[in-house]
């Protein structure tokens, strides 16, 4: 009985830290897109304006 609850918070917890990090690298991608969209819209600044 321990170890079929043992094997369930196994998978279940590498789910989650699984799950954590595609969250994470998800979260930075775009944040580095955001950054580099922000950057591109301030050089065109001029051009945007009237």
């Amino acid at each position: 009985m321990n170890e079929k609850i043992y094997k369930t918070m196994a998978s279940s917890g590498a789910g989650s830290l699984a799950l954590g990090i595609i969250v994470l690298v998800t979260g930075l991608v775009t944040g580095i897109l955001m950054i580099v969209n922000g950057a591109r819209l301030l050089r065109r600044k001029s051009d945007i304006l009237i």
